[in-house]
């Protein structure tokens, strides 16, 4: 079953909330899908009233239009997204969580990306559960210091005309029918280790490759004093700032000066806190400002594991 294709989509029953899986690679223009839950008919042709409608012209409550707000089966169907299963953990996943393999039926590598990332660290020897678990514990923590405005990927794209900052690779690969759909490409300017948050204004393209070399490195430290002055162009980021000393993000430390925020956040790490330490010793060694002081809540025991990680 690992290389075949799946597509997946929602009962159109409104009181259904069954999700519909059907092996196909292109939909029968005849097709009819019953819903195994429910029962109900997915038919080439038909429709399905989601509910009745009014259109009224608020200036004087007259009837503009009535009648049902009706989805015809061949277009909810033909949107339908494709999955397939991969080979290694068994899971039926979207397309877009495996790498291409022109080669196979479905285009896509047997394993997703997930397995294949925790198969080559076996087969390299580079990395253990523990040192994956980390990684993500790593990437939890910093999501609270995120910006929670919604980013617009397909002005970013459109912004560094769909190929990679650095190397010209093009990237429009990630569009469908012309809106950026695959965040995995925008790279930090200012990069997360230093607390900056991904936002629309704070975003680069670049290849997986050199999103990967780019990692956790300040602007100065990765591009050419050229490149920095055509991503300043490009981002509004003051050149002085990419080009000086990494610097970390003054609102992400005014975060850590509120003594509520801190306490939630050992709260929340309290089973694995190692990520939150080595922050915490950072952000002393860097700055001299200890966020373990912030709370008198916080239990001097935090402090000695914190100073212990340094020994």
């Amino acid at each position: 079953m690992g290389d075949k294709t799946f597509r997946g989509f929602q009962c159109l029953n409104k009181n259904c909330a069954e999700f519909l899986f059907v092996q196909t690679e292109t939909i029968d223009p005849d097709f009819h899908y019953t819903c195994n839950s429910c029962g109900f008919e997915h038919r080439a042709g038909e429709t399905t009233t989601l509910y009745d409608y009014k259109m009224i012209d608020k200036r004087d409550d007259s009837l503009i239009e009535e009648g049902p707000f009706e989805i015809l089966h061949d277009d909810y169907i033909g949107e339908s997204k494709e999955f397939k299963y991969c080979i290694v953990c068994g899971a039926l996943k979207p397309f877009e969580l495996f790498d291409t393999h022109s080669s196979r039926r479905t285009g896509r590598q047997g394993e997703c990306r997930t397995c294949k990332q925790v198969y080559n660290g076996i087969k390299n020897q580079t990395r253990l559960v523990e040192q994956h678990r980390e990684a993500s514990q790593k990437r939890r923590l910093y999501t609270h210091f995120e910006d929670r405005s919604k980013m617009d990927i397909a002005a970013i794209y459109s912004r560094f005309g769909n190929s990679c900052f650095k190397c010209g690779t093009d990237l429009s690969g990630d569009l469908n029918a012309g809106v950026a759909t695959k965040e995995g490409n925008l790279d930090h300017t200012l990069p997360v280790f230093y607390l900056w948050p991904l936002t629309t204004d704070n975003a680069t393209l670049l290849c997986r490759e050199h999103n990967g070399e780019k990692a956790e490195k300040w602007p100065g430290a990765f591009y050419s004093d050229a490149e920095l002055k055509k991503l300043s162009a490009l981002t509004g980021i003051d050149h002085r700032l990419m080009a000086g000393q990494p610097t970390y993000n003054p609102d992400a430390l005014n975060k850590l000066k509120d003594a509520e925020f801190v306490e939630a956040l050992f709260e929340k790490f309290s089973r694995y806190p190692h990520e939150l330490l080595r922050l915490r010793n950072r952000i002393l060694a860097d700055t001299g400002f200890d966020f373990l002081d912030t709370s008198s809540k916080i239990s001097p025991s935090w402090k000695k594991q914190a100073d212990d990680l340094n020994s």
